[in-house]
């Protein structure tokens, strides 16, 4: 029996990184993890992807996974602008951000609202654990309130939902895991990966070392207590497209993604959420808040919003391989230019 490889001839020890200097049970490491199984699985070529990250924890994670991609560990909260850039020069990458809820949701909280917006083709996981575990565990943004450390004292400030701040960019695709259900964050991985936008994924990742309590919204006790999944998810790629198109509470929904791929959901009677409505998810995310409630799935996806490539009008030909022909113009095409500025 030889080495088992996929589609494009690549075993999974291809699509690994460096090993994991982080704290051993970080959810980070397991969401690490889904995406060398994602890539592998789906035979994503690893030298079309750029990992981009900002500063923390979940910024370090990149080195551990597809050490075989491109990638750029950016300034703390800078992580969006340098993304925009990347896949604005080349819009041939698959751009993975792998942010943290400070990098995100403290310095980088612009930074983020203004990519989201653009829709910027890209997938951006949010790797959740409310504090920050590098610089000893003060507070993050999206901490709960009341919550009590050993050495930040007590938080008395209301938390950041990275998915609301996602809604209200007008995301086109946001979605919500828990690092310990790998299931959930692979398929949700696949159809990030199919979505012609930006892919919001805030991925609830627990701290082992500074954020594990079970009182916190973070720890691996409450999420695994508190947990209620919206969808029984599987992913269909588009080589093996199923289409189904029920909206009855306990019956299958499935959502077109724009490459011709579907992500199928078993909408459940309790829940009765349409991933397509916008008031919806913004209902459920505060219905969820107020009942202290632990949803994951997939909150939001609009198939239809326009990315920046089709917004900036873009041309197909990745702009890095244009040539310095193509670039520059001639010396007669100036000189059109410049008499018509004149005779203005």
């Amino acid at each position: 029996m030889g080495t088992r490889v996929n589609q494009i001839g690549l075993q999974r020890n291809d699509y690994k990184g460096r090993p994991s200097t982080l704290c051993q049970g970080c959810g980070h490491n397991s969401i690490s993890n889904q995406i060398i199984a994602v890539c592998y699985e789906l035979s994503i070529e690893p030298h079309r992807i750029i990992k981009l990250s900002g500063i923390g924890c979940s910024s370090k994670s990149p080195a551990y996974f597809l050490g075989r991609s491109h990638g750029f560990n950016a300034l703390h909260g800078r992580m969006p602008a340098l993304a925009t850039g990347a896949i604005m020069a080349n819009r041939d990458l698959t751009g993975i951000g792998v942010s943290g809820d400070g990098d995100t949701g403290s310095i980088g909280l612009g930074q983020f609202k203004h990519m989201v917006r653009r829709n910027v083709p890209m997938i951006y996981i949010v790797e959740n654990n409310g504090v920050y575990g590098l610089t000893k565990g003060q507070f993050s943004a999206t901490a709960d309130i009341g919550q009590e450390l050993k050495y930040a004292g007590l938080n008395e400030l209301p938390p950041i939902d990275i998915c609301l701040e996602a809604l209200a960019a007008d995301v086109s695709f946001v979605a919500r895991s828990f690092a310990g259900d790998a299931k959930q964050v692979r398929e949700l991985l696949k159809a990030a990966l199919s979505h012609k936008g930006t892919a919001v994924l805030d991925i609830i990742s627990p701290c082992v070392t500074f954020n594990n309590h079970e009182t916190s919204t973070k720890s691996y006790p409450y999420g695994k207590l508190h947990e209620e999944a919206l969808q029984d998810i599987t992913f269909i790629p588009e080589y093996d497209p199923i289409i189904v198109d029920v909206h009855e509470p306990g019956q299958v929904q499935a959502v077109r993604m724009h490459d011709g791929s579907h992500l199928v959901l078993r909408k459940l009677d309790p829940v009765k959420h349409d991933p397509t409505d916008k008031l919806a998810a913004f209902r459920l995310i505060e219905e969820a808040r107020i009942e202290n409630q632990f949803i994951t799935g997939l909150i939001y996806v609009d198939e239809h919003r326009p990315n920046l490539h089709e917004t900036t009008h873009l041309i197909q030909a990745p702009l890095v391989h244009l040539t310095e022909a193509d670039l520059r113009p001639s010396a007669e095409a100036l000189d059109r230019v410049l008499g018509e500025i004149c005779c203005q």
